[in-house]
């Protein structure tokens, strides 16, 4: 169900080794996708961290989907996700774990100036309206997951609904270009690395974007259970202390180019590929403080529900717990 990543972890002990009075906190952090998700590569950077080694540890672990972190999180796998609206929900709801908190952003879609997950169709296809989509197959990220609910949410905007009006497939991120391009679907979702594909730029068409229906989107959100939290509150503000210190690092402009490097050399990628843009405004929205847009993720929640991917509506406001984030910004200010 998960691979670790022993390649980072060992770049990660080998550059913040130090010595520590007491066994320090081992921090388990999922991740899904390569570099969107910050924690597959944050602590990669060195001399920024002050903390790492001697109050805690961070440990990221790979999972191909969001679902699979909330099982993680319901077993003791991980002791933070990388959640949506929909497995927020899925966590809360169906798994019971309404002790889930909400304690940090990671990204946004739509937000600010920052990117939008596309909907592309092939440029020399007939495809020239929502409406042409009827019959039509489309190839889609996890069922039920953010950048799906999206899709279903506009394509029911137009009258459109799944298995009467269309067929929908799942398509792995790395695997859309093709599946469009052959032509075996007419749509497909891209999220980020995926939409910046030249080929896929220059034979593709955007027809529309998550924004256009979703507005602001809460994409990924740190959410962690509380007993874990409160058994290790001292060693979690550290945790996140560091945290705010090395994102504000990554997306600051003048360390675009280092940034870049470290983030080719753990996806082995040339640099090119993420050099116009990776930690600017054509990636998605990173808020430097971290705080959860939760006016955003009860929208999402709420359509969603409505969609019928949730048994029904909650108050997100009632699961956040933003206290080591503030007492960790008042240190790294």
């Amino acid at each position: 169900m998960r691979r670790i990543f022993f390649g980072i972890s060992a770049l990660i002990s080998a550059a913040f080794a130090a010595p520590a009075s007491a066994d320090p906190v081992k921090i388990r952090v999922a991740w899904m996708q390569p570099v969107s998700n910050i924690s597959s590569i944050l602590f990669a950077k060195k001399g920024i961290a002050r903390r790492f080694g001697q109050s805690y540890i961070m440990e990221p672990v790979h999972f191909d989907g969001t679902p699979l972190m909330v099982t993680g999180l319901a077993v003791g796998e991980i002791d933070v996700g990388v959640l949506g609206a929909a497995s927020l929900g899925l966590g809360v709801l169906n798994a019971n774990m309404d002790d889930l908190r909400i304690v940090a952003d990671e990204f946004q879609d739509g937000a600010a100036k920052g990117y939008s997950n596309e909907f592309m169709v092939r440029d020399d296809g007939t495809i020239n309206t929502v409406e042409d989509l009827k019959g039509k197959v489309i190839g889609t990220s996890s069922i039920g997951g953010a950048v799906d609910t999206a899709m279903r949410a506009m394509l029911r905007k137009h009258g459109l609904e799944d298995k009467r009006d269309y067929t929908v497939v799942e398509v792995p991120g790395s695997a859309k270009k093709a599946a469009l391009l052959s032509k075996k679907v007419d749509l497909v979702s891209l999220p980020l690395p995926f939409s910046y594909d030249p080929e896929l730029r220059a034979k593709g068409r955007t027809l529309f974007t998550q924004k256009d229906i979703m507005g602001v989107s809460s994409m990924g959100f740190w959410a962690a259970r509380e007993g874990f939290l409160k058994k290790n509150h001292d060693a979690f503000v550290d945790f996140m202390e560091d945290t705010l210190r090395l994102t504000r690092w990554y997306i600051d402009p003048k360390n675009h180019d280092e940034a870049v490097a470290i983030a080719a050399g753990f996806s082995k990628t040339k640099p090119d590929f993420f050099a116009d843009w990776l930690f600017t405004d054509r990636d998605y929205y990173r808020d430097p403080d971290l705080k959860p847009n939760l006016d955003a993720l009860q929208s999402n929640i709420d359509v969603t529900a409505d969609l019928g991917f949730l048994p029904r509506k909650f108050d997100v406001k009632k699961l956040a717990d933003t206290e080591y984030l503030d007492e960790a910004a008042k240190r790294a200010r």
